[in-house]
C-alpha cells in the first residue's frame, strides 16, 4: 500500500495558524504530469477522481517551535488550527507534514502566508474568471478539461497584468505583496492543475480555497457544478481572518459568483472596496447589471467587463491601482 500526502497552501495571522491537506492511498491527485498529452492526459485527470482517501489516519506538523498532531476526517481531509502568537516575518513560509501507515511512512513540505502589511486583500474565482473554461457550456468545458493539458490552455488577455498591479499596489518594497487567495467551485481533486497553471502563467502566488474532494468518476462530470455556498464559506473566513483590510473580489458571470459577491459586501458593508465581474456572453446579463447597480448603492465600486483592459482602467481611475 502507498500513502499519498497532498498539502495546500496555508495561512496565519497575529494568533492563529491554519494548515490543510488530504491523505489518500494509492493513486492520488498528485500524479498528473504537465508533460501528458492526448489519451495520456486524459487518464490522468480521469484518475484524480479515482481516489481512496484514508480516515482517522494520525498526521503531525511541524512549524517552528509547533509540533502538533490530528487525524484525517472521513474523506481523507485533515486541518490544523492552531493558537499562534509568534513573532513571523511577512511572506511564505515552509511547514512540514509527516504520517506513518504500518510500515509506510512519508513527509512532504508545504507553504503558509503570512500577509504583508497593506490595506488590501484579493480573491478570485478561477474558471471564465482567469482560465478560460467554458463554463456556459458542459459538453465543452468536460471536452477541454480532458484534451488539453495546462500548457495548452488559455488564459484571458491581460489578466496577468491586472493581477500583478492589484498584487503590487500600496506596496512600497519591490520584495512585498497585496495576498490574493483563489476561490473556486472546482474540487481539491484539481488543485496541482490550478496551482501549476497560475505558476505557469506567472499570476501571483496565492492562497487557494477549493471544493470537497470527489472520489469516483461519476463525481467528474458534475465538477464544478452544484451548489455553490461553499465558496461563500470560504470567503466570509477569509475576510473574518484578515478583518483589517479591504478586499477586490474577482469573478464572472457565467455560474453565481455576482450574487455570491452581494452576499458577501452585505455580510462586510466595511470591507469590500470593489467587485469586478467578467462578461462571458456576447450581451450583458440584466441581472447581473441590476446587482451591481445595488453594490453601487452600497458604496462599493464595481465593473462588468469584458476585456481585462477594461478592469484595468477602472483599477486606475478608482486609485485601486
Amino acid at each position: 500500500m502507498k500513502l499519498d500526502l497532498k498539502l495546500y497552501r496555508g495561512y496565519v495571522n497575529d494568533e492563529e495558524l491554519i494548515v490543510f491537506g488530504h491523505l489518500f492511498e494509492s493513486w492520488a491527485p498528485d500524479k498528473y504530469s504537465i508533460e501528458k498529452r492526448g489519451i495520456k492526459h486524459a487518464y490522468a485527470i480521469l484518475h484524480k477522481f479515482r481516489i481512496k482517501p484514508l480516515e482517522n489516519f494520525e498526521v503531525r506538523l511541524k512549524f517552528k517551535d509547533l509540533d502538533v498532531t490530528t487525524k484525517t476526517q472521513e474523506d481523507g481531509y485533515f486541518r490544523f488550527t492552531i493558537p499562534y502568537k509568534a513573532d513571523l516575518d511577512p511572506g511564505w513560509h515552509t511547514y512540514e507534514v509527516s504520517c506513518k501507515m504500518y510500515e509506510f511512512g512519508m513527509v512532504e513540505l508545504g507553504e503558509l502566508l503570512k500577509p504583508y502589511p497593506g490595506k488590501l486583500g484579493i480573491i478570485s474565482d478561477i474558471d471564465d474568471t482567469f482560465l478560460i473554461s467554458h463554463s456556459n457550456s458542459f459538453f465543452k468545458k468536460l471536452y477541454v478539461m480532458l484534451s488539453k493539458n495546462i500548457n495548452k490552455r488559455k488564459i484571458f488577455n491581460d489578466v496577468v497584468k491586472h493581477y500583478k498591479r492589484l498584487s503590487r499596489a500600496g506596496q512600497d518594497s519591490e520584495h512585498s505583496s497585496n495576498s490574493f487567495f483563489y476561490v473556486s467551485s472546482s474540487e481539491w481533486n484539481l488543485y496541482d492543475f490550478i496551482a501549476e497553471f497560475a505558476d505557469l502563467h506567472e499570476l501571483p502566488k496565492a492562497v487557494i480555497k477549493l471544493k470537497k474532494i470527489k472520489t469516483g468518476l461519476r463525481d467528474f462530470v458534475r465538477s464544478g457544478r452544484g451548489n455553490h455556498d461553499h465558496k461563500f464559506i470560504k470567503i466570509k473566513d477569509i475576510i473574518s481572518f484578515y478583518p483589517h483590510i479591504q478586499y477586490v473580489l474577482i469573478g464572472d458571470d457565467s455560474q453565481h459568483d455576482p450574487y455570491l459577491y452581494e452576499r458577501i459586501c452585505k455580510t462586510f458593508p466595511k470591507n469590500i472596496k470593489a467587485v469586478y465581474i467578467r462578461q462571458t456572453t456576447s450581451k450583458q446579463n440584466k441581472k447581473v447589471q441590476k446587482v451591481m447597480a445595488n453594490l453601487n448603492s452600497m458604496n462599493v465600486s464595481t465593473c462588468y467587463f469584458r476585456d481585462s483592459e477594461k478592469a484595468i482602467h477602472h483599477s486606475e481611475r478608482e486609485n485601486i491601482i
